[in-house]
């Protein structure tokens, strides 16, 4: 129980503070200082489990129990790509703000990318234009383009950077022109795809500053070629590359799915932590297929270039990022090197 975890200054307190009762668990008994003390601590024997003196007492000790992950990751860099069902519920949104301002105000220095897709389209319907896939990527001509820097850096960015600083954090939103951030390069689709890029290099230098400072980089994965042309580039391999790029300790993508399934038609069959490897032979056997390729895929490019573990977290569950940070349990996979 977690009341029986207190343990009071005996000058506080008389002796046996806490007796052995066999009364019900979600009581205890009343606790009375000595009377040199002149102080009294009472908690009443009909308090339950739910009274505001119990919650607070089980805040505590969450916290408590915290402390060891978070003396491991203070000072690290943890690069969180965000999008899915995380983005569109408002009340999954503010578990993610949330998440991410209590990681930087004890000691962890965030990175937050994103995308925005269902924003894009609906934009798009705005002014007329039908959203258009190939193969899961979006067909980007000039116009779609036009739209897609306007909402990713314009208005998603910006209500991300609004919203962490509303919740106490100090957030700085960038896309991939700022300071050349990352350099785009045509898809080897272009043809077919448009504007759609990849990631050529990235430039780390403009977030060092930053994030030294306990601010929270947001940033919308537009960028441009050596020639200035826009590109729209895939959230999951942006990150994976400023991971890289920065030196991060964990990159964690938040996805609509459990994570890697060793049956992908059994919600139950979690890998819970596997290596490059490992995951390799699942490709190569078929167990992970589809748009869950890509992201194994950014995630061994990452570990490849010395990020120390990669994440396949589900976006679904409430507080995932502090599950997967902050206790030995998590609501994904776990890539190691």
């Amino acid at each position: 129980m977690l009341l029986a975890r207190l343990h009071f200054s005996s000058s506080l307190l008389a002796p046996n503070p806490l007796s052995n009762s066999t009364s019900s668990p979600n009581h205890v008994k009343s606790i009375t200082a000595s009377p040199s003390s002149r102080r009294r601590l009472r908690i009443s024997a009909t308090s339950t489990i739910n009274s505001p003196a119990a919650k607070a007492l089980s805040r505590v000790d969450v916290l408590s129990e915290a402390l060891p992950f978070i003396q491991r990751f203070k000072g690290k860099t943890v690069v969180v790509k965000y999008g899915g069902a995380a983005m569109k519920s408002p009340e999954l949104q503010a578990s993610v703000i949330r998440d991410l301002v209590l990681l930087s105000c004890v000691g962890l220095r965030p990175i937050l990318v994103h995308g925005g897709g269902p924003e894009i389209n609906s934009w798009l319907l705005r002014v007329g234009v039908d959203p258009q896939f190939r193969n899961g990527l979006r067909v980007t001509d000039a116009l779609t383009m036009e739209v897609v820097e306007m909402v990713l850096v314009g208005k998603v960015n910006k209500n991300l950077v609004s919203l962490i600083n509303v919740a106490g954090g100090i957030a700085v939103g960038l896309c991939g022109k700022d300071a050349r951030l990352i350099t785009a390069r045509p898809s080897p689709n272009a043809a077919a795809l448009g504007f759609v890029g990849e990631v050529a290099r990235v430039d780390a230098t403009v977030l060092h500053p930053i994030i030294a400072s306990g601010h929270i980089p947001v940033i919308a994965t537009v960028a441009a070629d050596e020639t200035g042309q826009a590109y729209n580039i895939n959230a999951d391999t942006a990150a994976g590359e400023i991971a890289a790029a920065v030196g991060a300790e964990k990159l964690l993508l938040l996805t609509d799915v459990s994570g890697i399934l060793a049956d992908r038609n059994d919600p139950g069959s979690l890998v819970k932590e596997i290596d490059i490897a490992g995951v390799r032979q699942m490709v190569s056997d078929g167990q992970v297929a589809g748009g869950m390729i890509p992201k194994v895929e950014c995630c061994v490019r990452a570990l490849a270039q010395g990020v120390h573990t990669a994440s396949i977290i589900d976006g679904r569950v409430p507080h995932s990022l502090l599950l997967e940070i902050l206790t030995d349990e998590g609501t994904g996979t776990m890539i190691t090197g």
